[in-house]
């Protein structure tokens, strides 16, 4: 049953190389190889994480010359039934969507706003997997009518040519549809609609690192801007000769968490810094940390660990950051985490807003920890996306800049231009593909 898949995978980047190039269905013959034994494994679980898909087995023994086996016969058999089950899967996805968009007419509905919201979020997430199913049963559709044509085409050898045209117009077409819908329903970060806090903080190297740390900050925020989404500065900390020690800004968007996730590390930066007066090439590095936005519900902050004092906040903003104690310090007891809040002009905005910036950094400690479980237990090597993983190295000397997760080098301007989508991108489909591969693994294994 597998290598008959290989086979088919084989023929499949044969056939479709343009499906081949896009990097959201670009996955390794073994990786691909492993969908067949996940179904039987999935199928039988009520709640499915990670659904697999498998081709109509029937629809494609039409025949391009060449007989079966009969052990492919049986092969076929089986794969048959397996796809059965995951076409009904599918269809009862395709249901619960038809069930959300009529909700979506319903006075009661439309009545109540944030009952308006959670509806059209749930439907949204499922929507592309919908269209691609729907488009896939009609390619279904036609390519049963092409085989009867075939099958009924008898001894007129223009009917069957023109019946095997068809064929070979459609096939193409569904596996390419196939490895979207196997992506599509791949298991997916809980975080990764959820907005963030953005972090940089300045590293090694002195006033250069907090430079390198503003010009990181540049670059994000033309890419917020390219994206749609929306930031706003909630803490900094500005550097002596420019740039910034620290910056935090709060980004919301469209899925912030599933493209910025990728960004979470250490940035290391080759080149002569605008403090160097004898043209040495240094070495200087910062941190970004991307923190899922979260509220009281995710975690649980015990009043009694927070040590909360306040002072004046000074600079401008008038006689009342002056004179007035608005300007908050929290301190975190079990972590030790201290937050400095003088953003806002009044004493309770800063509180909410640091406790806000409090549980960001909490939840993404513990969603950290589960990460780190997570890849150690499935032996995955994309990335922890830790703080002290050393993710990417800029050099201006010879314009490169350098992933090291995906041992891949971009040209430096792509970067500092904001073009960083393609880069996400591949983080993306590098995932997915060792996705695939320990669903594979655990399908052999059981």
């Amino acid at each position: 049953q597998i290598y008959w898949l290989v086979d088919r995978d084989r023929s499949f980047h044969r056939k479709s190389p343009s499906a081949q190039a896009n990097p959201m269905v670009s996955f390794s013959t073994a990786a691909t190889a492993i969908v067949a034994t996940t179904i039987a494994l999935s199928s039988s679980s009520s709640t499915t994480f990670c659904h697999a898909f498998v081709p109509s087995s029937n629809a494609r023994s039409v025949p391009h010359g060449g007989t079966s086996s009969s052990s492919s016969s049986s092969s076929r058999s089986q794969l048959r039934a397996i796809d059965e089950k995951m076409m009904e899967r599918l269809d009862g996805i395709r249901r619960s969507y038809n069930a959300l968009t009529e909700r979506l007419a319903d006075p009661d509905v439309i009545g109540n706003s944030n009952l308006l919201r959670q509806i059209m979020s749930d439907r949204s997430k499922s929507e592309e997997v919908v269209l691609a199913f729907e488009e896939y049963c009609h390619f279904a559709e036609e390519l049963e009518g092409a085989t009867e044509l075939f099958q009924d085409a008898g001894d007129d050898p223009d009917m069957k040519e023109m019946a095997r045209e068809e064929i070979k117009e459609i096939e193409p077409k569904m596996d390419e549809l196939e490895a979207r819908i196997t992506i599509l329903l791949l298991p997916k970060d809980p975080n990764d609609d959820r907005n963030v806090m953005l972090e940089i903080r300045a590293g090694t190297g002195g006033a250069e690192a907090s430079i390198f740390a503003g010009d990181l900050l540049d670059v994000y925020r033309k890419f917020i801007q390219t994206e749609g989404w929306k930031a706003t500065i909630m803490d900094e900390s500005k550097g002596d000769d420019g740039g910034y020690k620290n910056v935090v800004l709060e980004v919301k968007g469209d899925s912030v968490y599933s493209k910025m996730k990728w960004e979470a590390g250490v940035h290391r930066v080759q080149r002569v810094p605008a403090t160097e007066t004898q043209g040495r090439v240094h070495t200087s590095t910062a941190t970004v940390a991307i923190m899922p936005e979260c509220d009281e519900v995710d975690v649980k902050i015990d009043p009694k660990e927070i040590e909360l004092s306040t002072m004046r906040s000074g600079g401008a903003g008038g006689q009342n950051v002056n004179k007035v104690e608005t300007a908050v310090d929290l301190l975190h007891k079990p972590t030790g985490i201290r937050i400095k809040c003088t953003q806002e002009r009044s004493q309770l905005k800063n509180k909410e807003l640091a406790m806000k910036m409090l549980m960001s950094k909490l939840y993404d400690i513990e969603n950290e920890k589960r990460e780190m479980e997570e890849r150690e237990r499935r032996g995955e090597q994309v990335g922890t996306g830790g703080r002290s993983e050393k993710i990417r190295t800029y050099n201006w000397k010879d314009s490169r800049c350098t992933d090291h997760r995906l041992g891949q080098n971009f040209p430096l301007n792509q970067f500092l231009n904001a073009d960083i989508g393609p880069i996400i991108d591949a983080m993306i489909a590098k995932d997915q593909e060792q996705k695939l591969r320990q669903i594979s693994e655990e399908a052999v294994a059981n």
